[in-house]
C-alpha cells in the first residue's frame, strides 16, 4: 500500500462551490435518501402523481432532479458545465430519457446523442460523451442477438438500423475527435453490446483512443474479458479504451439467474467486487501505452489506491490515458480532491425532460439507497462542513 494519500475528507474543497443554502437543501435531501422508508414512499409517490397528470414536476425539478441532473435540455446544463469547470472537473453530458420502443424514438435520441457530441466538440470542460444502446435499439433484438438465436427477416432489418444508429453515432465522435463512451447494461443484452463496442474500436481507435466499451467488474467473467479485449486490440493494432465500474444492475441479475435456474453471473459480495475491480485497475497500469481506462467509482479506497500506485509507478497524474469519473450530486469529495490535485476528473451530468428523467432518478434514489453506506458516508460529509461552516 502507498503512502502517498490525499485528503479526500478535506469538506472545504469537496464543498467549496456549494453556498449555505444549497449545502442545507443537500443535507436534508441526502438524509431522506439515507431512510429507506421515505426514499420509497416518495419514489411510489412520485411515479403516482406522474401517471395521475398532477402537477408535481415543478417540485421534482426543484429537489432531486436539481440534486443529480444538469438541467432539462443541453443549454440548461451550461450553469453546470461552468461551474464544475471552474474547479477543474469535467462534465459528461448524459441523456437519460429511457424506455422509448419505436424507430422514432430511437432516431430522436440518437440525434439528441449527436448533439451532445457536438456541444463537446472543442470544449476543454466536456471531456467525453456517453450513450445507452438501449436508448436507440430494441431491447429484445439485443437479446436476441446475445444470445445468438437466429434472426428471421424482420429482426436482422432491425439489427442494421441499430449498427447504422451506432456507427453513426461513433464517426461523428470519431470525425469530431470526442472521446465517447456505450454504457453498459444487463449481461443478457451486454454481448451484443460488446461486441458493436469492439467493432467501433477496431475501426476508431486507431490514432488515440475516441470509442469506450464500459466493463462492470461486480460480474464474475469481466476479469478475464479484460485480458482477452487487450489481446484482441494489440492483434489489431488498436488502443483498448475501457470505462471501468462496479455495476447497477445487482439485484434484478441476481433475481433473474434464480428465476431462469441458471448460475448468478454476479461476484457473491462487495469484498469480491472491490478486489476485481482493483485488479482490473492494475491491469490497465500494467499496460498503460496501450490502454486507456475511466475509473467511475464512488470507492474512496479503490481511488486513494489508483493515486498512490500512479504515484509510486512515477505515472503524471494527467496521463492521457487515465481519468477518474464520479456521478454529478455524489462523490464531491472525491471529484473536488482530485481535481485540486491535477487530476483528470469528470462528472456525469444526465439530462432530459423531468417526466422523462423520472426513471433514472428513482433507480439512483434505490441505488443510493441500498449502496453499502453511500449515502450515510455523503451525509457525514455535509455535516462536517456544516459544522466547519458554524451552521450545526
Amino acid at each position: 500500500m502507498s503512502e502517498f494519500k490525499l485528503d479526500f475528507q478535506d469538506t472545504a474543497i469537496a464543498f467549496a462551490d456549494k453556498s449555505n443554502a444549497e449545502l442545507k437543501e443537500k443535507y436534508r435531501l441526502f438524509r431522506m435518501l439515507n431512510s429507506p422508508v421515505l426514499n420509497s414512499i416518495g419514489s411510489r409517490a412520485a411515479q403516482f402523481a406522474l401517471s395521475l397528470g398532477l402537477p408535481v414536476e415543478g417540485l421534482i425539478k426543484r429537489t432531486i432532479f436539481e440534486q443529480f441532473c444538469g438541467g432539462e435540455t443541453i443549454e440548461e446544463c451550461d450553469r453546470t458545465i461552468r461551474q464544475l469547470g471552474k474547479a477543474c472537473i469535467g462534465t459528461i453530458l448524459d441523456y437519460s430519457v429511457e424506455g422509448k420502443a419505436t424507430e422514432e424514438d430511437f432516431n430522436r435520441t440518437k440525434d439528441e446523442i449527436i448533439k451532445t457530441i457536438t456541444r463537446a466538440k472543442d470544449d476543454p470542460d466536456i471531456p467525453f460523451s456517453v450513450f445507452k444502446v438501449t436508448g436507440i435499439a430494441p431491447l429484445g433484438t439485443l437479446e436476441r442477438v446475445s444470445c445468438k438465436k437466429r434472426l428471421d427477416a424482420k429482426s436482422q432489418a432491425k439489427c442494421e438500423r441499430i449498427h447504422n444508429r451506432i456507427e453513426e453515432i461513433c464517426e461523428y465522435a470519431y470525425q469530431s475527435g470526442q472521446p465517447t463512451f456505450i454504457d453498459a447494461e444487463e449481461t443478457w443484452i451486454q454481448d451484443a453490446i460488446d461486441r458493436l463496442a469492439t467493432e467501433m474500436m477496431e475501426r476508431y481507435n486507431l490514432e488515440r483512443p475516441i470509442i469506450f466499451n464500459t466493463l462492470q467488474m461486480y460480474r464474475t467473467d469481466r476479469l478475464q474479458y479484460l485480458r482477452s479485449a487487450h489481446k484482441t486490440a494489440k492483434d489489431h493494432g488498436y488502443i483498448l479504451a475501457v470505462k471501468l465500474v462496479r455495476g447497477a444492475y445487482m439485484e434484478k441479475e441476481r433475481e433473474r439467474a434464480a428465476e431462469m435456474g441458471y448460475e448468478s453471473p454476479i461476484l457473491p459480495d462487495k469484498k469480491a467486487t472491490d478486489k476485481n475491480f482493483d485488479a482490473a485497475v492494475d491491469y490497465c497500469l500494467d499496460h498503460i501505452k496501450d490502454i486507456a481506462f475511466v475509473a467511475a467509482t464512488h470507492n474512496e479506497a479503490s481511488t486513494q489506491t489508483l493515486v498512490g500506485k500512479m504515484h509510486d509507478r512515477g505515472v503524471p497524474k494527467d496521463h492521457p490515458h487515465i481519468f477518474f469519473s464520479q456521478l454529478y450530486g455524489m462523490g464531491d469529495n472525491l471529484s473536488y480532491v482530485l481535481a485540486h490535485n491535477k487530476y483528470h476528473t469528470s462528472k456525469y451530468v444526465p439530462y432530459g425532460p423531468v417526466r422523462d428523467a423520472i426513471p433514472y432518478l428513482i433507480r439512483r434514489a434505490q441505488e443510493n439507497s441500498s449502496a453499502s453506506g453511500q449515502v450515510s458516508r455523503e451525509l457525514e460529509l455535509i455535516e462536517k462542513e456544516l459544522k466547519r461552516r458554524g451552521l450545526r
